[in-house]
This record gives C-alpha cells, structure tokens and sequence, in this order.
C-alpha cells in the first residue's frame, strides 16, 4: 500500500488541538436516488476504511493569516476557514498541517479526509463539538462533492454534492472482508475532473431497487445481499466510468464465491466483498497470488466490521 505520510503525530504536534479521520475504500451503492419528495438527487453509500486515515493540527493566533502544510492542502485550508467563520471567528489565522497515510487519486477519500479532519480541529481548537450532519456541509462547501465520511462508519445514502443525507439506514454495515486492489496503481484520478454520469430512466428504475437492497442487507446484517447491490451498481458504472479488467475481477469473484465486488465510481480501486464467515487465511491467500498474476497492484485485506484479524496476511 503506497505511503505518503508515516509520521502521523509528530511529538512536535501533539499539544495542538487535533482532528481525525478514515479513508474509504470507493462506494457501495453510486447513482441517482428520490428524496421524500420525489426530488431527484445524486447520492453513495460510502465504504468506510479505517485503516488508513488523516489528521490534522492546528495553532490559533489573532494575526489573520491561516496557512496550511503542505501546502498543497488547499482543500482543507478552504476548509479550516469556513469552519471559522461558521463558529464566529472569521479572523482569526494560525497554522494548519496536515499528515496522511491514504494514498491521493485511486477513490480513498484522501481529500475529503483531509477536510474533515481540518473542520475537527478548528472545533477542537475553539472548543466546539460539531455534528457529523454540519461537518459533512462543510465538506462539500469546501471540496464541491464530498463522500460521507463525516459519518465514520454509519450506514447511510449521502447526496455527495449537496451534503445531506438521503436516509439512514438504522445500523452499521454488515461484517465482511474486503480484499482491496487497482488494476494500475500509477494512474490517479482527478475525482472533480470525470464528468458525472447520465443516467437513464431504466438505471434510475434500478438504483431504486438498489437502495432497497442495501437498506434490507444493513437491517438483516446480509453481507452476500449487500455484495449482490454492490456488483450491479458496479455494473451500472462501468457503463459510463469503464475501469480495465472489469470481467477479469468478476469472474475471480465468482470463482470463489465471493458477496460481490465494489469500486471507486469515479476512482481506480476494485475489492472483492468476501463473507467474514467463511473466509480464512488460505482462501484469501489464493486470491490475492490469482491477482498478483494477473497484473493487479496494491492488493490489501481488510476487516469490515468484523473483529477477526487473522485474515491479515
């Protein structure tokens, strides 16, 4: 897994107030969704990664100047200042740093990551507790779309580019293991740069269905339910955001029985969803050597919401 960062809290760092947050590893469910209204909106559910993640510290002062390092966190610096001024104090600066390890441009969430936890260290700083619902607004105010990793790992449909959420799905995710990989780990992706797609009226017919599924596999803790939304809507992507090797990857996920498999819409990741159940060592050592050969990088193993951690190779 690329690194871009392996000093995350600096001793230097450690009195400053601080703010955290995870990666994700793409999305579930990515389309167009109604509201209670009948209002038509875009809208994920984000696959939540706690395994990798950013923080943020911030120093305060009365000068009126807020920089940020790197200095190429501009988002978050955006951010760090619309979180000021939302708490009233528009002028004041200081100093912003932020440090990661989530690798930027496959579909992690590296940039949304960096905003949140930039909006939590400004609250920490002033003594504020935001939240998640105001942070996630602030977010997308501040990088234009925004996943929903406010939430940490609440299960929810996110209208990525307005900040609201569409429903709540009463729950957490159901436990299964992701096996995460790219099919070209050199190649990012500038997410504000890939047009959204457009779907039709059949496509739209189905992420209705979708939701409903995903909603059903959250209540009933369904993992195989849930990897049957994810493919389809994989499906569905595919058509307007095409990744290499997509059969390739389905046809290792039906060769082991894999939930399902799931992408970064609009990033480069794939992961097959297999049932935490059944799932061992040697299964997934099989299927991380099948990938290794046929060209697939970056392959890592990740426990969703299950407490087994012998599946780490």
């Amino acid at each position: 897994m690329p690194v871009i960062a392996n000093n995350l809290g600096s001793p230097l760092l450690a009195k400053l107030p601080r703010g955290d947050a995870i990666a994700h590893h793409g999305e579930l469910l990515q389309g167009v969704f109604e509201d209670d209204h009948g209002g038509l909106h875009r809208g994920l559910v984000t696959l939540p990664l706690n395994g990798l993640r950013s923080s943020a510290w911030i120093e305060l002062d009365a000068g009126g100047t807020l920089g940020v390092k790197p200095n190429c966190r501009v988002k978050a610096l955006r951010a760090a200042k619309m979180t000021l001024e939302h708490l009233g104090n528009p002028n004041l600066g200081g100093r912003l740093v932020i440090e990661t390890d989530i690798p930027v441009g496959h579909g992690y969430g590296s940039s949304t990551a960096d905003v949140v936890a930039a909006i939590r260290a400004v609250a920490a700083a002033l003594g504020a507790r935001l939240l998640a619902s105001t942070i996630a607004r602030l977010a997308v105010a501040a990088e234009i779309a925004s996943d929903a990793i406010a939430f940490e790992t609440e299960a929810l449909l996110f209208a990525q580019r307005e900040g609201k959420v569409l429903e709540h799905f009463g729950g957490a995710l159901p436990p299964f293991v992701l096996v995460g990989f790219k099919a070209d780990a050199t190649a990012g992706v500038d997410t504000l740069g890939v047009a959204p797609a457009r779907y039709n009226s059949e496509e739209i017919q189905l992420f209705r269905v979708l939701r409903g599924m995903v909603a059903r596999a959250v209540r009933e803790q369904d993992a195989r339910l849930l990897g049957k939304a994810s493919t389809m809507s994989a499906r569905i992507s595919q058509r307007h955001l095409p990744k290499r090797h997509f059969e390739v990857v389905t046809g290792i996920a039906d060769h082991y029985r894999a939930c399902g498999i799931q992408v970064a819409h609009s990033g480069s990741l794939y992961g097959l969803m297999l049932d935490a159940q059944s799932a061992t060592r040697d299964s997934i050592s099989s299927i991380t050597t099948v990938l290794e050969n046929a060209g697939f990088q970056d392959i890592g193993v990740f426990p969703i919401n299950t407490e087994e951690i012998s599946y780490v190779l």
